[in-house]
């Protein structure tokens, strides 16, 4: 950890408010600024994360960028990898694994697949393969970045531009997106031309592990692909767990 003197929940309710009505770009200045080497963005290769990739190469392009690959990411995946890697030449893009033995542990008691047999087995796996590599890659930090948008599902719809994460040693978490649209981010991607999933053009619109992602059918929410066999209002995983807890 840094030097730098971390907010508490009243500091980040003010300056969320701050920032409300402003752009992302102008929160991830800030931010950068603010932070320095202690700030990390976080990113699945979603919509919403390539734009914020973008802002903030364009801003700092040393800007510290990292990703989980769970061992199960679709090959458009790393396509898009190498297509970021190709425009954005001096980008700090780190792909974190999962604990091989963790993962031949989970697999060996319940099987390749064990996330289709329960929404519990299901938790166990993402906790293996997301959420115990996003512990290890915050660790030091002071603050980090994601992509969350309020109109992405219910669990997110109160989220703000700069909150306090307490799964997390109560580091700075930003959304710099929240009140931005689905439409709004495409606007930008296409006006500033940055690479996107490959999966886009095939009905997705929330890209995850191969097997647990699937294209919308017309008139579905942005998440509905998503642990489709699942009947769950609430589609997490455990990255974001505060936003359920937040939830009535």
């Amino acid at each position: 950890m840094s030097t730098v003197e971390l907010l508490d929940d009243f500091e980040a309710g003010e300056l969320s408010v701050e920032f409300e009505g402003r752009e992302p770009w102008e929160l991830l200045e800030w931010a950068l600024d603010e932070y320095g080497d202690g700030i990390a963005l976080s990113t699945a290769f979603q919509e919403g994360d390539v734009a914020l990739l973008d802002m903030a190469y364009r801003i700092d392009p040393s800007v510290r960028v990292f990703s989980i690959d769970t061992g199960r990411l679709p090959q458009e995946t790393f396509d898009l990898v190498e297509a970021l890697r190709e425009r954005y030449p001096d980008l700090r893009l780190e792909l974190l694994s999962p604990e091989a033995t963790q993962v031949q542990r989970l697999v060996d008691r319940n099987g390749p697949n064990l996330f289709r047999q329960s929404v519990e087995l299901r938790l166990l796996c993402c906790n293996v393969r997301k959420v115990q590599p996003l512990n290890r890659a915050l660790v030091g930090l002071d603050a980090w970045v994601t992509g969350l948008r309020r109109d992405q599902c219910a669990s997110r719809s109160d989220i703000r531009k700069v909150e306090i994460d307490h799964d997390h040693d109560a580091i700075v978490k930003l959304n710099p997106l929240a009140e931005w649209t689905e439409e709004e981010v495409w606007d930008y991607l296409r006006e500033n031309d940055v690479p996107v999933h490959g999966l886009y053009a095939k009905g997705y619109t929330s890209i995850g592990c191969a097997p647990c992602t699937r294209a919308i059918l017309p008139g579905q929410a942005e998440r509905e692909g998503r642990w489709w066999w699942e009947d769950a209002a609430q589609k997490e995983c455990g990255l974001h767990a505060g936003n359920l807890r937040r939830d009535p």
